[in-house]
C-alpha cells in the first residue's frame, strides 16, 4: 500500500485546509465581486469542501440557500472558479492555491429521503417492537453446548 492509500480517510491537513478553503470561498461569494448574471444575487451554501491528497484541487460542494436550480449554480461557480481562486489566494496562506471545482451537495437530498422511508408506515411497523420481542430470540441456549 501506498502512503496516500484511498482506504484511509482525509488526513488532518487536507481537512484543515479544506475547512479554511470553504470560510474563504463563503466570505468571497458574501462580498458580491462576482459579474457573472447567475450569481449576482445567488445565495450560495459551500457545505463542504475536500482537498485532493497533495492539496492541488479542491471539490466544493455547494447547495442554493433556500432552494434553487443547482445545476444552473454549479455551471456558473464552475466558470468562475478561475477568479474565485485568486480571490481565495488572497485570503487564505498557502504555498500553492488549490484548482477549484463546484460540484452540487446531494447529501441534502438523501437525508431527506431517508427521513421519508424512516417515516412510512411499513417501515414504522418495523421499528416498533411487537409481543414476540420480549428480550429473548426463542433459540435454545444448549444447542451449541453439550
Amino acid at each position: 500500500m501506498t502512503r496516500g492509500s484511498s482506504r484511509r480517510g482525509p488526513s488532518p491537513r487536507q481537512l484543515r485546509v479544506g475547512e479554511e478553503l470553504r470560510h474563504a470561498l463563503i466570505e468571497v461569494l458574501q462580498r458580491g465581486e462576482l459579474r457573472d448574471p447567475h450569481l449576482i444575487d445567488a445565495r450560495v451554501t459551500v457545505s463542504e469542501v475536500r482537498m485532493s491528497p497533495d492539496l492541488r484541487a479542491a471539490t466544493a460542494f455547494v447547495v442554493p440557500f433556500g432552494g434553487g436550480d443547482a445545476k444552473a449554480l454549479v455551471a456558473a461557480l464552475n466558470r468562475a472558479a478561475p477568479f474565485l481562486r485568486g480571490r481565495v489566494g488572497q485570503l487564505v496562506k498557502l504555498r500553492l492555491v488549490p484548482t477549484l471545482r463546484f460540484e452540487a451537495d446531494r447529501s441534502f437530498d438523501v437525508a431527506e429521503r431517508i427521513e421519508k422511508l424512516l417515516h412510512d408506515p411499513a417501515v414504522a411497523r418495523d421499528l416498533v417492537p411487537g409481543p414476540a420481542d420480549d428480550g429473548e430470540d426463542g433459540a435454545d441456549e444448549d444447542a451449541d453446548g453439550p
